[in-house]
């Protein structure tokens, strides 16, 4: 490996070119990727990780964006294993990076504003979060043992095993929200921490909090955002400005590719992990967060406002986003790209991109979601105080009488 004066460095190892898994030796190494999410104020869970959501109807154009985020999600996952030897593939890759997750995350923060840590709202986040992580990740842990022939893959609460790690920090996001709504300048701060974390090599060696710490800016702007916002992104000048942007991005990145540490865009790791000078850690930190905010905005200007067949979708993309990491790791764990090198010729990736958006798509659909509502949305009423239950049990009535 060398290094580049610039923190910018070509991926030549195939493991740099993919989001790392935990090491689970004696001390656990950064943990691995990807995707975001939201949920209505009566425990409907409506993304990867539950959001309270204000008492009201539901937005269709939110439904959509999440659906649509999902479906980016699962085809830029199925997209690593395909990646090496394709500059295409790896510039697609790149451009999804920039911005899915941050749209899931700005998201649900919007959906997070209400969250003033009331006992029935604690609730939630314990059934559509905290158990969720528990459930995946010992799931994970056992397909990683027996698929990838590791029986000895220990299970770790404290070391998120790939996308679980949305989970936790949807749960570290979501109690500091009070926080972040009482002090001045909450965006700043959080850039200026998401900075700092790029200076603090081994942080994500716990709870994945490198992470936490980068993409925070992203959930506290949501925090901060209003429905005007949303609505002015709806505005026809807007949509036409983000088909330029849209298109300069791509060209860019397609020049970029080769020479990009990928790494920057896991947001999992210091700048001297990346094996880059230090400085660049907080240059990175501000230039991918205006490059994925403006991404988002040109992505949310394209969403369709109106109801569409995939609206109901936006409801289940905590079940998308749960599942379809275990046919993703499937190409890996069992070497199916070794065997098959068709599937990473072009007519193969596109194989491999439709059937990651088919199975997605079909892992949120509502018989999913109704299967998995045991491990995604248990009602755990025996848990917790008659009063906080009768609590909850209101406001779930009042948000099922709104969204009528």
């Amino acid at each position: 490996m060398f290094h580049a004066p610039n923190g910018l460095q070509r991926d030549r190892l195939p493991e740099a070119s993919r989001e790392p898994e935990p090491v689970r030796d004696t001390i656990a190494t950064t943990a691995t990727s990807v995707t975001a999410a939201s949920a209505t104020a009566a425990k409907t869970t409506t993304a990867p990780g539950a959001a309270a959501e204000p008492a009201k109807r539901r937005d269709a154009y939110f439904d959509n964006a999440k659906y649509l985020a999902i479906v980016l999600v699962a085809v830029a996952h199925a997209w690593e294993p395909l990646m090496d030897g394709s500059r295409a593939t790896r510039a697609a890759y790149m451009f999804v990076y920039t911005f899915h997750m941050p749209a899931f995350i700005i998201i649900s923060g919007y959906f997070s504003r209400s969250f003033t840590a009331r006992p029935d709202q604690l609730k939630r986040l314990v059934s559509g979060v905290v158990v969720p992580y528990v459930v995946f990740e010992v799931a994970y842990t056992l397909f990683k043992r027996w698929a990838d022939d590791d029986p000895d893959y220990p299970f770790s609460m404290n070391d998120p095993l790939y996308l679980t790690w949305f989970l936790i920090a949807l749960f570290v996001w979501r109690l500091s929200t009070p926080l972040w709504r009482s002090v001045k300048w909450p965006l700043a701060i959080a850039l200026a921490l998401a900075a700092i974390g790029t200076l603090t090599p081994g942080m994500g060696q716990s709870l994945d909090l490198q992470r936490i710490l980068q993409f925070l800016p992203f959930f506290v702007l949501g925090l901060s955002m209003k429905p005007e916002h949303f609505q002015m992104l709806r505005r026809r000048e807007v949509r036409l400005l983000a088909l330029p942007v849209f298109a300069g991005a791509a060209v860019f990145t397609y020049w970029a590719a080769p020479d990009v540490r990928m790494g920057w865009f896991y947001h999992s790791s210091s700048a001297v992990e990346l094996e880059a000078p230090w400085w660049t850690g907080p240059l990175m930190t501000l230039g991918l967060f205006v490059c994925g905010l403006v991404l988002t905005a040109a992505f949310l200007a394209w969403v369709p406002r109106r109801r569409t067949w995939f609206t109901v979708l936006g409801a289940g993309t905590i079940c998308g986003y749960l599942l379809h990491g275990f046919l993703v790791k499937s190409l890996d764990y069992l070497g199916l790209v070794a065997q098959h090198p068709w599937l990473a010729e072009p007519a193969g990736e596109i194989v491999v991109t439709l059937a990651a958006a088919a199975a997605v798509t079909l892992f949120c659909t509502p018989p999913v979601r109704r299967a998995l509502r045991f491990a995604t949305e248990p009602e755990l009423s025996w848990a917790f105080r008659r009063d906080v239950t009768e609590l909850s049990g209101r406001a779930a009535g009042a948000s099922s009488r709104t969204s009528r």
